[in-house]
């Protein structure tokens, strides 16, 4: 890993301290450094003369710091041994990565699709390369060479096999089966990302649900105005609607899984995307009226009943969607749209109803700010405004 970024270098210079005159001394003991990655790297002198690296990287300078006082009041208490050096290791990467998988899924249930998206991705982009490489085999210019071979055209697939190929490596390397981690492509897991959204207006809204058949068409007005995924609305049952409330209770979505012969795939009802997916989402009031008419024409029967099922009363595939969504948005001068676009555009259009950052994070479902200020930007029409005074200067 590159040693840019230092921190600290000597090991026997003054250490800081807070406060006082001492603010710009350096700690006595061990060295910190910060990596390409923005994690941090702590070593040490030990008794020995020889300099120990902590097993892991840090997130954060002060996990670092923690670790090198640790060691440093065993050496002092006379309680230190040195860490045995990694030795090599005979286990293939594609026995280690199989392992790690089930390791992982154990430790932290992780969503079916998420697990499914994992499995594919060593199957599909890192085991044929690296599945009877030996650990202690794997070298920097061996990853970057597997980097380089898949198609950069797929920038998001590149970058989450990358991403993947990482976390294996790194694990294997706080085991102590390999020295370092071999990956080391900076900003090999960035994806840049190449769809640039223009969010529908509501007159192309209306135009691409009249084009749709009768019993979707609430669902492109739900996936817009509501901001709604589309597994959270193919999951949709009636008890989740309080229509006297105006107001959806999201608590379950729907996703689909490939079998084994990737000719199958299945339904899979969980929670939604992430824990602040489950949340009440409040009905528009113009759109009560069309709810109540398209449950009574088109819903199941019943409080589990699906509010949107296909023609077979099952859950609706993506596949069958698009069927009819694209030559519907084709009809509404929108060839560009994406069905996920329409979240988007509920998400702008509730930014431009002057909805805050924490409320639209409630309403869409996230976790974090980033998106919900994201969408704010695009409705505050900044850039027109500072766009248009510009133009009035070059009139003056």
């Amino acid at each position: 890993m590159p040693t840019d970024n230092v921190i600290a270098l000597d090991d026997h210079r003054p250490k800081p301290q807070r406060g006082g005159n001492n603010k710009g001394t350096r700690r006595r003991f061990g060295n910190v450094r910060k990596l390409p990655s923005k994690r941090f790297q702590a070593s040490y002198l030990g008794p020995d003369g020889i300099r120990h690296n902590a097993p892991v990287t840090f997130l954060t300078k002060g996990d670092a710091e923690t670790w090198l006082a640790m060691e440093s009041a065993a050496i002092t208490e006379h309680r230190w041994k040195p860490a045995p050096p990694p030795g090599p290791s005979s286990r293939t990467f594609g026995d280690y990565a199989d392992e790690w998988l089930e390791k992982r899924t154990k430790l932290k249930p992780l969503k079916p699709r998420t697990a499914a998206g994992y499995r594919h991705l060593l199957d599909a982009k890192i085991l044929p390369t690296f599945k009877d490489v030996p650990l202690a085999d794997l070298t920097p210019e061996g990853v970057e060479a597997w980097f380089l071979s898949l198609d950069p055209a797929k920038a998001t697939t590149r970058g989450h096999a990358y991403s993947l190929m990482w976390s294996v490596c790194q694990s294997a390397m706080q085991g102590r089966l390999i020295p370092a981690n071999p990956c080391q492509i900076e900003n090999g897991s960035r994806v840049n990302r190449a769809h640039n959204l223009r969010p529908a207006s509501p007159a192309e809204v209306n135009a691409i649900a009249d084009a749709m058949p009768d019993r979707y068409r609430l669902m492109v007005h739900m996936a817009a105005w509501c901001a709604l995924r589309f597994g959270e609305l193919t999951e949709l049952r009636r008890r989740d609607l309080d229509l006297d409330g105006g107001v959806i209770r999201v608590r379950r979505a729907v996703t689909w899984i490939k079998g084994e012969t990737d000719a199958v795939a299945a339904p899979i009802v969980g929670t939604p995307k992430s824990d602040a997916g489950q949340r009440d989402v409040t009905i528009p009031p113009h759109l009560v009226k069309p709810i109540r008419e398209h449950v009574k024409a088109w819903a199941q029967p019943g409080p589990d009943g699906l509010v949107f099922p296909n023609t077979e009363g099952e859950h609706m595939h993506h596949g069958s969607l698009y069927k009819v969504f694209k030559p519907a948005r084709l009809k509404a001068g929108r060839p560009d749209l994406r069905w996920h676009d329409l979240r988007h555009t509920g998400a702008t259009l509730a930014a431009q109803a002057g909805a805050t950052t924490r409320e639209l994070m409630d309403r869409l479902g996230h976790s974090s700010p980033a998106m919900a200020m994201r969408y704010q930007h695009v409705a505050d029409g900044r850039a027109a405004e500072i766009a248009r005074r510009l133009s009035e200067l070059a009139k003056g």
